[in-house]
């Protein structure tokens, strides 16, 4: 049985930069997913958007925590070497309801202390952004709202917390957790660890994990979001743009770093997890249309979100951040939805600040926050649709993509017109080559 000072459960984007934050400290960590990468649960069917911080409650911790964040998401996406947008965003309104709604966000965007946030006519919004429909008689327009890659940005923190000696262990589901003298023994399908601080970071099933060895106050619901993904090719939206409308919330345009816009939809029921609604997508198309009318509609694909609601022991929705600590020691964040992609490295600091407190440890003075992304392209050319060459293909599995899939979240292959349907198999084929031992 292996021992380490700290364990991370679950390897989504709060996970890695929770790995990422323990490493800034002299201590040693480990951290364990069930799947094969990763960035494969939530993180995976994101919308992609770095708030601003005008959608939560003056004085809450999300509120802060997002304003900060935002604030230096230049620097961290420079530090990993990850592309990031700080295109704005305009959440635009149509009606007195809709009116209501913007002003309310203006006035909490101030209080949060906001900078550039302005409401702004239908006719400003429209010079912004031409495409727009003539019903939309006002907007919020927020200059420091952005947009990155969500699951690159996990993985970068990932690979930049095993560059500081922290361990990843993929395909390794929890099992149990019992708590002894001095710590945690965690049992996995691959071998017990023993660990003296967890961070739970477990996705939709923190709650589960923590009621392995304390009670847990907090329950998860879920529900889910539709998305569908433009090709690069077509004339994109400068800005992010949100809808809202007299009944609610509606689509949100998103200009992504990659090139393609991506549409998602207002939450919905989930009979299956990360299964798309015909309905839903139907209404997706139909909605667009109506924001932005003149927008060339060429899809590429579709997929769908899950999304985790943490929920009291009473029943209450709780709208801000869901920390727990049931011992010293072990720290869970349970039900962290949105802003949780621009808050994942405020909430990683937090609760790694938690746990090096608790081992009485020193900040590491080697720790290296800097992470280069894969650029090493040669002329044969693999993924056409992308451009994406053998040789960063080899660089992905040499940095631990060990499916067809994992390489197509570090490089972007399959992710043009064709959807794969042309490089999989060569992908497959490279794959195999390599744990042969023959590449």
């Amino acid at each position: 049985m292996k021992s380490y000072d700290a364990a991370v459960i679950g390897g989504g984007v709060l996970g890695c930069f929770a790995l990422r934050s323990l490493c800034r400290y002299r201590l040693s960590a480990v951290l364990i997913e069930a799947q094969a990468d990763v960035c494969m649960g939530i993180t995976r069917a994101n919308s992609a958007i770095v708030y601003a911080g005008y959608d939560n409650k003056p004085g809450s911790l999300k509120a802060r925590m997002c304003v900060r964040a935002n604030r230096r998401f230049h620097e961290l996406c420079s530090e990993l070497d990850v592309p990031f947008s700080r295109c704005g965003s305009l959440m635009t309104g149509c009606g007195e309801k809709a009116k209501a709604v913007l002003e309310k966000k203006y006035r909490d965007g101030i209080a949060n202390g906001l900078e550039g946030l302005a409401l702004i006519s239908g006719d400003k919004a429209r010079k912004m952004e031409p495409m727009l429909s003539r019903d939309v008689k006002m907007a919020l327009y927020a200059p420091m709202t952005g947009t990155v890659n969500p699951w690159r940005l996990g993985i970068a923190a990932c690979e930049n917390a095993v560059h500081n000696g922290a361990e990843l262990r993929l395909n390794t589901k929890l099992l149990t957790i019992e708590k002894t003298e001095g710590g945690y023994v965690l049992r996995t399908s691959t071998g017990d660890i023993f660990c003296k601080a967890v961070i739970n970071c477990a996705g939709l099933s923190a709650d589960m994990v923590q009621r392995m060895a304390f009670p847990c106050a907090v329950s998860i619901e879920t529900d889910a979001a539709d998305f569908i993904v433009m090709d690069k090719d077509i004339d994109n939206p400068a800005h992010i743009i949100f809808q809202e409308k007299e009944n609610g919330k509606g689509i949100t345009a998103v200009p992504c770093t990659e090139g393609n816009l991506l549409i998602d939809s207002a939450p919905r029921a989930m009979p299956r997890p990360f299964a798309t609604d015909a309905a839903g997508i139907d209404s997706i198309k139909k909605q667009l249309t109506a924001l932005l009318p003149e927008l060339e509609q060429d899809i590429i694909r579709a997929f769908a979100a899950v999304r985790p609601n943490p929920h009291s022991e009473d029943g209450r929705s709780i709208n801000d951040f869901c920390i727990e600590t049931p011992a010293p020691g072990f720290v869970s964040l349970i039900g962290i939805k949105t802003p949780g992609l621009t808050c994942a490295e405020e909430l990683g600091r937090y609760a790694a600040k938690i746990c090096a407190d608790y081992l009485n440890t020193e900040e590491n003075p080697h720790f290296d926050g800097r992470r280069k992304a894969i650029n090493c392209a040669d002329d044969d050319i693999v993924c056409l649709c992308q451009g994406i060459s053998r040789a960063e293909i080899i660089e992905s599995i040499r940095r631990g993509a060990r499916t067809v899939e994992a390489v197509k979240r570090r490089v972007g292959t399959g992710m043009g017109r064709c959807q794969g349907s042309r490089c999989e198999v060569r992908i497959a084929q490279i794959l195999e080559r390599y744990r042969n031992g023959t590449l």
